[in-house]
């Protein structure tokens, strides 16, 4: 057995992984990250690439933003349309001059390996039966294969950033965690293709056929998404048809300017709300896709976690800094207040956007809670009031303050 010690290892290194260990190595807090794939399969995942204010702002603190100020493009503004009729969302006047980013995340990940190769901090890719051990312990472990050799790291504390299916939230018994999960009854065939977007910001569609995003990379490619059935299949949809069914659901004047082409990537992502109670267990802590999921619709999943690592992180510079170990039991309390508004918004935009058909919902016909729900779009987006809240939520709450063990 192979021996090493660090102060927090980081299992999984997607981009929550990676910028806990940026933050925190800035901080002279040593990580060891272990991720169970190779580096290039975790830069092949597609992902969204709407960034919040604070997301943005804690890749600055990270030093990794050069390349994001460079070629990423800030967005003002996002507009909403209700069969047809288009709501612009001044996200910048709004909300005091917060606005959001456009930057894709595996360009996020990519400027995060970059920095941490630079840096020579270790990282351990295509790792197996990785397994954490006495985490209520002062001293917990976490054992790995790598190579062919069996490898046992003593460490302080266990950031498990490795998503649904990892083993970090099954380590907590499962007597000790509650999991709250709802199943949506559609979901998003996304297309990806290298033509300008149809609009210089994202436009969110209601509609009679369903609900339909245009999205955005960069000037030159452009994400679509439309919503199907569950048990819809991408072999069903040559490029042809998924242009003619966008055309039908965006705003005719997007329509029009609508520049068709061959998909790079199309595929289905079901849609489901996720939460798992307590985030931490011991000295592991549970971060972003291990811990929760959200529907797309608000863009949130991606900035959910940024903000796990945002406390984490603020919480563990008390630790090694002050010396203040008690303020570790607060990160599961500060975090699902977090989670819980971030799933309530992209639960609340999803039920507004989309068609339920003939589907019970919520102990009614789908096509009555429909009616309910565009009623509940056309107030929000008639009002600066109503708007507001929407652009509010959309840019990101404020991160909460980290409190000293001796104020709590």
């Amino acid at each position: 057995m192979n021996k090493l010690n660090t102060h927090v290892v980081i299992i999984g290194a997607g981009p929550s992984g990676l910028l806990l260990g940026q933050l925190l190595g800035r901080q002279g807090i040593d990580t060891i990250i272990l991720e169970r794939v190779s580096g290039d399969y975790v830069l092949g995942r597609i992902r969204a690439g709407i960034l919040e204010q604070g997301t943005v702002d804690m890749l600055r603190e990270a030093g990794v933003s050069q390349r994001m100020e460079a070629e990423g493009e800030v967005h003002h503004g996002v507009d909403i349309a209700n069969n047809g009729v288009v709501t612009h969302i001044d996200l910048h006047a709004l909300t005091g001059g917060k606005t959001v980013m456009c930057y894709g995340q595996v360009e996020v990940t990519r400027d995060l390996m970059a920095a941490r190769a630079e840096a020579s901090w270790p990282t351990y890719y295509e790792v197996s039966d990785v397994q954490p051990q006495a985490v209520t312990s002062q001293q917990p472990t976490v054992t790995f294969s790598y190579k062919g050799a069996r490898y046992q790291i003593s460490c302080d504390y266990i950031a498990g950033c490795d998503g649904y299916h990892g083993v970090s939230r099954q380590t907590i018994p499962a007597e000790k965690r509650t999991e709250h999960e709802r199943i949506y009854p559609f979901g998003w065939l996304g297309l990806l293709s290298d033509t300008p977007p149809v609009s210089a910001e994202l436009i969110y569609c209601k509609h009679a056929r369903g609900f339909a995003l245009a999205s955005r990379r960069s000037a030159t490619r452009s994400r679509y998404y439309l919503q199907v059935p569950t048990d819809d299949k991408v072999e069903n949809w040559s490029d042809d048809a998924f242009w003619a069914e966008l055309k039908r659901r965006i705003p005719p004047a997007a329509a029009a300017r609508l520049v068709t082409g061959k998909s790079i990537e199309k595929s289905i992502a079901p849609l489901r709300s996720f939460v798992c109670e307590p985030m931490q267990y011991g000295r592991l802590f549970l971060v972003g896709d291990a811990a929760h999921i959200v529907p797309p619709t608000g863009a949130k999943g991606l900035n959910l976690a940024v903000a796990d690592v945002t406390i984490l992180y603020r919480i563990l510079c008390r630790v090694y800094q002050e010396g203040d170990t008690a303020c570790a039991l607060q990160y599961s309390e500060i975090a699902l207040r977090r989670v819980w508004n971030t799933e309530r918004f992209s639960w609340w935009m999803s039920n507004m956007l989309h068609d339920y058909g003939a589907t019970e919902v919520s102990g009614m016909a789908g096509h009555t809670f429909g009616r309910f729900m565009t009623s509940e779009l056309d107030y929000y987006l008639s009002s600066e009031a109503g708007r507001t809240l929407i652009a509010e939520q959309y840019v990101g709450l404020p991160f909460e303050t980290i409190k000293g063990s001796e104020s709590k």
